[in-house]
Parts: C-alpha cells; structure tokens; sequence
C-alpha cells in the first residue's frame, strides 16, 4: 500500500508561482524509483482532469493548458514528486492531486487514460488563484 500526501497550496494572486510537493509513502524507494507519478487537478463542478506526468526515467508530458507554465519534476531519494506552477491564473483554481501508476504506457496516453487505471490517489492540496 502506498500513500500519497500532497502540501504546497494556498491562495496566490494571478501571475504568482507555488510548487506542490507529493510525498510517498508505504513503497520502498526501489518501487517509487519504479513509478510513473502524475499531478491531476478538479476545479469545483468539473471532472478530474490531467495536468502532467512523469516516469520513472524522467520522461515528462503535459496538459496543453500548463505547457510552458508548469513543470513536473522528482527526487526519488526523497520519494517525492513536485509541481512547479508559475504565471498562475484563475482557471487554475482547483484541488490538485498527485497519483502512481504502476503500469508502463506511452506518454501522451497520460492525457487520455481514465483515472481508474491509477493504482493510488492523494487526498489534495487546494490552490486558489485570485485575479
């Protein structure tokens, strides 16, 4: 069993930065090596929606959305996962998750997977930007 913990939001201003963290936990440091770990994000009365991933060899791919203005990063020593989000705007609003997929796919599948395919799921970190 895994579990994830997400840290790093708050409330910032359009045109701000933050960086979420996702630690795990409960997975050896040669299994999170292992994982393709990816940020997801819902915005209140909207589905889940992908933001980027990252595989276990640091191979990166994002939502058309953040392209440009987000970047996914890992430490595996530390069993963490990161999302540095810069020029934030309001349709950035949501809670972000951080989830595992143990499986191997090709990158842009990450986009299009349905979220059930995910073996483990974060509770959340809020990040509300106001304009």
């Amino acid at each position: 069993q895994v579990q994830l913990v997400e840290s790093g939001g708050g409330l910032v201003q359009a045109g701000d930065s933050l960086r979420l963290s996702c630690a795990a936990s409960g997975a050896s440091g040669r299994t999170f090596n292992r994982y393709t770990m990816a940020w997801f994000r819902q915005a209140p009365g909207k589905e889940r929606e992908f933001v980027a991933v990252i595989t276990w060899t640091g191979g990166t791919y994002y939502a058309d959305s953040v392209k440009g203005r987000f970047t996914i990063s890992r430490d595996n020593a530390k069993n963490t996962v990161y999302l540095q989000m810069n020029s934030l705007n309001s349709e950035d609003t949501a809670v972000y998750y951080c989830a595992v997929d143990s499986a191997v796919r090709a990158l842009p599948t990450y986009a299009r997977i349905p979220t059930s395919l995910y073996d483990y799921w974060g509770q959340g970190t809020q990040v509300t930007v106001s304009s």
